[in-house]
């Protein structure tokens, strides 16, 4: 990095300034990249080739390509470039003004072999040494792609700048030298759009050490990076707090597995659910780009959901979910997500809501990938290749009597087939009546009602507004800070109840969870599970246009099939089955909105789910799903 100190005359005073590069942005064609302050490596090039080749800045546009043949033609580099334009959406054929082909093969002792090159083509050719010699003396190859490269040798990674459309991120982030993340000093042209930048693809090869290599993940912003701030989905938080420092536990094991952060991504306010219309006041909610382009994108996890519906440059994201902030967004933008089981992996370093319920998980469009991510969070989770032959449904539809309806007992019928399985129908008020502890309420209702509004509300006001509102206080002469209304709704609820509440809070979630475990999802030492419980994620008749107003917010009481995983700590997982057409008011037009079914499993049964979904996978009955307008792909309407 470029650091020029001047003495600056100030009347009678000479004060020292810092005069720092952060990088540039160019224009290659139509494409618009960032090009880093710091090169990654050198390498020996023929400076007076260099020279004579357009440039800018003093750089020109190169691909490294690495052969272990002694003799590389015109057939190797039309296969090479095809392949790297198959693969990568950063490479351009603009970057073939000049080639770097360096030789990875294993040399015999004694003299060396001549490394012949034979390319009858418009690229310049910089040759480059045998691999003892190519990178500045090194003993170790450049990894191959496009980069940009200087008269001295030089060479700077490229990273492809998108428009973030959806509204997705709250900060674009480009990695420092030092392992720190700094706000991406870019921007291209879009309204209320920043710029994302990614590197290539070509730059990273997944290894066992490394399985998530290259892989662009986007992160919500309650999880800290060291480096830049978390906002939490407040402005005032944003303002008052430092740079973290560190990252939190779960992003530095997806940055050891190779993981690339490329930004931090929308919350609603303190992870509190919200909805598009007028509940996010700090900052404006992201775009659902599926169906009409209008629809709510679910909450908390926003951010992670809407872009990982819309970019299909962007891999994988890590959301949070107390209550269903993963699955919601999954669920509306037809995504696989994932609620783990509850402590599979520690969230030190992310912003709580009720610990008792915070989770972790992943937002994906790729079971692969999601699977994958899987392992590495969650260390140490067995992946089993047995699964249950027995099937619960709650809530399921009895007949085909709609498009979603068709679809998903369609499905439903593939996967008894698929597991030779039996399915029966989980009434679980009539069970728990027949079953419950003595002393338990007869009525879950009674038991649960509020239980879920006291965790949030009693253990966010402990353990993140009163801190806050002091820390605000002490430097703004004891004012308040702006707060969205559904934190401000559930934390007054929390405060109308004696401490004792929580207590009590617990004890019920505690009792539902174990009964939960001996009588519904059961523990099993061959398939893990001894059954798997399904329920409707979303319909083509969820429709929540974000143009229509709604009431003041209320407090999230109550018991649904959304609330059994949270209160029982049992994993449950998206997985999207297909779509059906729903009539917009916004466009006049038939469109089409996701259908999910939701798998729940035992206490720790994860990997088997995982690995059911991707055998599901393998068997055509679930498939990756695309961005754009659809699950199947399209442009997205504006």
């Amino acid at each position: 990095m470029l650091v020029l100190k001047a003495a600056l005359l100030m009347g009678n005073a000479v004060q020292a300034a810092a005069f720092v590069s952060t990088g540039s942005t160019v224009m290659l064609n139509d494409n618009a990249y960032y090009i880093p302050a710091q090169p990654v490596t050198s390498i020996h090039v023929s400076s007076s080739l260099l020279a004579s080749m357009p440039s800018v800045a003093g750089l020109t546009p190169m691909t490294v390509i690495s052969t272990t043949s002694l003799t590389f033609n015109q057939a190797n580099l039309d296969a090479v470039v095809a392949n790297y334009t198959a693969t990568d959406d950063v490479f351009r054929p603009e970057f073939l003004q000049a080639l770097y082909i360096q030789y990875t093969g294993t040399l015999s002792s004694g003299p060396k072999s001549p490394f012949n090159l034979t390319i009858n083509s418009s690229a310049s050719a910089i040759i480059g040494a045998p691999i003892i010699g190519s990178c500045n003396g090194t003993n170790s190859s450049v990894a191959n792609g496009p980069y940009f490269v200087s008269t001295t040798g030089a060479l700077y990674q490229a990273y492809l700048l998108y428009s973030d459309f959806a509204g997705a991120f709250t900060q674009p982030l480009i990695p420092n030298t030092d392992g720190t993340y700094a706000a991406l000093p870019a921007a291209i042209p879009g309204i209320q759009a920043p710029a994302v930048a990614v590197p290539s693809r070509l730059y990273f090869t997944a290894t066992t050490e490394a399985p998530l290599a290259g892989i662009r993940l986007g992160v919500k912003d309650i999880y800290d990076i060291a480096g830049v701030k978390t906002s939490d989905g407040n402005r005032a938080i944003y303002g008052l707090y430092p740079p973290k420092t560190i990252n939190a536990v779960a992003i530095q094991k997806l940055i050891d597995a190779g993981a690339i952060v490329v930004g931090k991504m929308k919350t609603s306010q303190f992870a509190n659910g919200e909805v598009a219309t007028a509940d996010w006041v700090d900052y404006h909610s992201p775009f659902n780009p599926r169906g009409d382009g209008y629809q709510d994108p679910s909450s908390s996890s926003s951010g992670p959901g809407a872009g990982a519906g819309s970019y299909p440059w962007l891999d994988l994201t890590i959301g949070s979910d107390t209550g269903g902030s993963i699955r919601g967004p999954s669920q509306v933008q037809g995504l696989f997500g994932n609620r783990p089981s509850h402590g599979l992996v520690s969230l030190t370093g992310v912003m709580p809501l009720a610990p008792q319920l915070d989770t972790a998980g992943f937002l994906c469009r790729d079971p692969t990938i999601w699977a994958r991510a899987g392992k590495v969070l969650y260390k140490g989770l067995e992946f089993y290749t047995e699964f249950p032959t027995k099937i619960q449904t709650y809530q399921f539809p009895t007949s085909a009597n709609s498009e979603s309806n068709a679809v998903i007992l369609g499905f439903l019928s593939k996967l008894e087939k698929f597991l030779s399985a039996n399915t029966t129908v989980l009434n679980i008020t009539t069970l728990w009546q027949s079953t419950k502890p003595p002393s338990a309420p007869a009525s879950l209702t009674s038991l649960l009602n509020i239980t879920y509004p006291i965790l949030i509300s009693k253990e966010q006001i402990m353990l993140v507004r009163d801190p806050f509102y002091a820390d605000y206080g002490a430097v703004h002469e004891g004012r308040l800070p702006f707060v969205d209304p559904v934190p401000l709704v559930r934390w007054g609820f929390g405060d109308s109840y004696p401490a004792s509440a929580l207590t009590d809070a617990i004890n019920n979630k505690t009792i539902f969870m174990n009964w939960f475990a001996e009588n519904v999802l059961v523990n099993d030492s061959v398939t893990c599970s001894d059954s798997l419980l399904l329920y409707v994620g979303s319909t083509a008749g969820d429709v929540n246009p974000r143009n229509e107003y709604f009431g003041p917010p209320t407090v999230p009481s109550g018991f649904s099939s959304g609330r059994i995983s949270p209160f029982t700590e049992v994993p449950d997982m998206v997985v999207p089955i297909g779509q059906a057409s729903y009539f917009s008011t916004i466009t006049n037009h038939t469109e089409f909105l996701p259908v999910t079914v939701d798998f729940l499993a035992a206490k720790g049964c994860d990997g088997m789910i995982f690995q059911l979904v991707e055998e599901l996978r393998a068997a055509g009955i679930v498939n990756a799903t695309l961005a754009g307008q659809t699950i199947y792909g399209g442009e997205i309407l504006n």
